[in-house]
């Protein structure tokens, strides 16, 4: 170990950060033509509500969104006679008869009744996430049949409001559409710059269970969903009212509101369930009546400055090439020959963030499938909560792109799953605990889904636990650690009792379980995909059972279960390397029915955990060999994980190329969906269906290449590829309670800050060009070692340090 000894010199100056490199260009994208198909247009959400213009000239179609909408109702699905084949099952899988136990399954080890309802949960007890309505708008032109001209859509990222603006005729109109961070309604603007050339009217509708009426000059519809037993679903509302600030009139029908001879009208649109509170209209009234008070800019700057408190704590700048000019739809469909457009990835990582700050929100529903947006009453997949990838993947950028209070409403859900998987823990394993399956909802459904090869997968809880904690280390809250610790506790108990030694090596291993939605094939040339223990599954347990030790060793509590946990962790299967040199799927050497398979579960321990770091090179060239062997293309949000992987790997060329991968259109002109996944005009991520997970998974992937300190260490562009040059990025976090701000260029780092939320010692591992190291910290010289590349600094809260290459 060679140690290096540097003066190292330490001025604070007041307020000391990084240049703000928010630039107004690149944190819009816009089209010249309205949407033609839903993935055109543009997503508004704050939280809670959720809408989606078209921009539409002559008639526009605004879908509606309320998080919590869902068909469905609490149930019942533990099969009571479940854990009565559980021995058997154990049996068939020891004696290498996967494909019996997993028939056995099928008839005895799954939800009761119809299970899940999954890909049709409208009309079942499951339930789907649906679309609350939509809202149209009729407009009637002085000039009817005079051209459109000087057309444009655009949405703001920065201030999350979506505009239209062309001219008819002699007249320049303007719209102007948000869902109010501040004010929690939908707020639509519409004026036209010629006095009494704004008229107009408006309707609501859903594909079903709903009425229209007009209360007063309120547009109202109301309904209630089915639940798939006795009808008496979710109650829903939404209220629609009309603000005319220089005349016009609005005048009622039965079932539409017309807006007459004006020059600026503001749409207010308000809407609820009774998921959180029973008295709907109140809500609904309440909302509308305080907003009318306001005028429009109040509105407006209010809501701005709501959302831009969490939209501008992070900032990234990769370049502009003038690109930002192009319509969205023209900007994809270049990029596919010409790669030279850093400014898309960098607007790809905001737009995800924006994505998160619109679907979810402190107080309710984690984002689902597909955010909060959906435009059907049968959502694919259900619009739900799947459980071995795809919501963890939803709030990877929580944490990372400094948006901490994100995080909490899936922490939230989480502990409400408890008391159901206690319940499903009892019946289906006889263990202690709680543990819940692949698919989740807003009823706490944790049995088993009703399809084996997906359903049987049984560490999801131990993976929503991997976030409990996660969040705990990045902001070293310990009344938060005491808080989620009996979550995380229940769900390692679940395993203590539920793992068993595999007699033919002896090792714990989950049984029944997956590698999930992978089958791999028998020496009897059938394909299954039950087994006993998987690599994921193994790899899960060690990081759960390590972070309940590390746990309860910071609380003071459980020193006995910590010793159970470390000596049940001792027994399982070590990541293991195959004769091909590849990371081994299960803990036999079978061979995968579907070599490029979407999931690659068993790269667990890269990422998002950190069992396969830099410091375990072996494992290291496994998975990068296991990642060639997967290939490249895959689905939407494949992709996405993949950018992490290869982050993680260091290889930022390769993380980028994945990424420029899903920047691929993947829908066009007279052609259906794509087989592959990609991007859509709106940026929505594509399975293809829409899945928003993959815009998730993108936006971390992009930190994940700029920052990492999974391993302990703070690692300023760890993955940089040789494609974005020069750059800057602010306000990124780091585990340990800190945020990381960085400039660069030609490649190489120049400027590094870290500021520390809370006091505690960062280990920064510092790049090869740093023999001439400055360094400046509340005006303080003083000389620290840096010892293997590594610089070890002692911070209090609000610290700021800053590094000069």
């Amino acid at each position: 170990m060679k140690t290096r000894y540097l003066l190292l010199s330490f001025v604070l100056l007041a307020g000391c950060s990084l240049p703000d490199v928010k630039n107004e260009k690149s944190l819009a994208y816009h089209f010249n033509a309205p949407a033609t198909v839903w993935e055109e247009a543009f997503p508004l959400g704050n939280g809670r509500l959720g809408m989606m213009p078209d921009g539409g000239v002559e008639k526009e179609v605004i879908v509606l969104n309320e998080i919590s909408l869902w068909s469905g109702s609490k149930q019942d699905t533990d099969n009571p006679e479940a854990a009565r084949s559980l021995p058997e099952i154990r049996q068939l899988l020891f004696e290498g008869r996967n494909d019996e136990a997993q028939q056995l399954i099928y008839r005895t080890f799954v939800c009761k009744g119809a299970g899940s309802g999954h890909g049709q949960g409208a009309k079942h007890p499951y339930g789907s996430y649906q679309i609350l309505g939509n809202l149209t708008l009729d407009y009637t032109y002085t000039d009817g049949k005079g051209p459109v001209t000087a057309y444009r859509r655009e949405l703001r990222l920065d201030d999350a409001v979506a505009s239209v603006t062309f001219k008819k005729g002699m007249v320049n109109y303007r719209r102007e559409a948000f869902t109010s961070f501040s004010g929690d309604v939908g707020v639509i603007r519409l004026t036209a710059d010629v006095d009494k050339a704004l008229n107009f009217s408006l309707g609501a509708d859903r594909p079903e269970c709903y009425a229209v009426a007009v209360e007063g000059t309120d547009l109202v519809m109301r309904g209630q969903l089915t639940n798939g037993t006795d009808g008496k679903g979710m109650r829903y509302g939404l209220r629609v009212r009309v603000v005319l600030p220089k005349g016009g009139t609005v005048s009622p029908s039965d079932d539409r509101l017309s807006v007459r001879d004006a020059s600026e009208a503001v749409v207010l649109v308000s809407m609820a369930t009774d998921y959180f509170s029973p008295d709907v209209e109140s809500q609904i009234t309440s909302l509308l009546a305080a907003s009318e008070k306001k005028a429009y800019l109040s509105l407006k700057k209010e809501h701005t400055t709501a959302y831009g408190k969490l939209f501008d704590r992070v900032s990234l700048d990769l370049g502009r090439t003038g690109k930002e000019d192009l319509p969205m739809d023209e900007r994809l469909a270049a990029f596919v020959t010409d790669r030279n457009d850093p400014g898309l990835p960098a607007l790809y990582f905001q737009f995800g963030r924006y994505l998160l700050i619109s679907s979810t929100r402190p107080g309710l529903l984690p984002p689902n499938l597909q955010g909060l947006w959906c435009n059907t009453i049968q959502t694919p997949w259900n619009g739900d909560y799947h459980l071995n990838i795809n919501l963890q993947m939803n709030l990877w950028p929580a944490e990372v792109t400094n948006l901490p209070e994100l995080h909490l409403p899936m922490i939230e859900w989480t502990k409400k799953q408890v008391a159901s998987g206690e319940r499903t823990a009892r019946v289906f394993y006889n263990a202690r605990g709680w543990v819940t399956h692949i698919l989740g909802n807003p009823w706490e459904f944790t049995a088993p889904g009703e399809h084996p090869s997906w359903g049987s997968t049984n560490t999801s809880a131990a993976w929503l636990c991997e976030h409990l904690y996660m969040h705990y280390l990045y902001t070293m809250d310990r009344e938060y650690l005491k808080e989620v610790y009996p979550v995380m506790k229940g769900a390692a108990l679940f395993f203590v009792d539920m793992l068993v030694e595999d007699p033919r090596s002896h090792y714990l291993v989950t049984a029944p379980t997956t590698s999930p939605e992978n089958a791999f094939k028998l020496p009897n040339g059938r394909h299954a995909s039950i087994c006993a223990g998987s690599t994921m599954d193994n790899q899960i347990l060690r990081e759960l059972f390590g972070n309940v030790i590390e746990a309860a060793g910071i609380l003071g509590v459980d020193a006995g279960l910590s010793k159970e946990l470390a000596a049940k962790r001792d027994r399982l299967m070590p990541t293991t390397i195959g004769k091909d040199g590849r990371i081994m799927e299960w803990l036999l050497p079978y061979e995968e029915a579907e070599p490029h398979h979407r999931h690659v579960s068993h790269l667990y321990g890269l990422h998002p955990s950190n069992e396969i770091t830099a410091e375990t090179p072996e494992l290291a060239e496994a998975a990068r060999q296991t990642l060639y062997a997967r290939g490249d293309i895959s689905t939407g949000w494949s992709m996405a994980w993949k950018v992490n992987f290869w982050a993680r790997l260091h290889d930022g060329d390769h993380a980028n190329t994945l990424l420029e991968n899903l920047l691929y259109p993947c829908l066009k002109k007279d052609v259906d969906y794509v087989s592959e996944g990609g991007s859509y005009p709106n940026l929505f991520c594509g399975h293809p269906p829409f899945q928003i997970d993959g815009n998730f998974g993108a936006c971390a992937g992009i930190a994940e290449m700029l920052i990492q300190s999974h391993t302990g260490k703070v690692e300023f562009l760890p993955a940089l590829p040789a494609a974005w040059k020069r750059g800057s990025f602010k306000g990124l976090k780091v585990r340990g309670g800190a945020e990381a701000s960085a400039k660069w260029s030609d490649g190489r780092l120049t400027e590094a800050t870290l500021k520390a939320d809370v006091g505690g010692t960062f280990r920064i591992l510092l790049p090869a060009h740093a023999a001439n190291l400055n360094i400046k910290v509340n005006q303080k010289s003083i000389s620290l070692p840096v010892i293997d590349g590594l610089l070890t600094v002692d911070m209090k809260e609000r610290d700021e340090l800053l590094l000069q290459f």
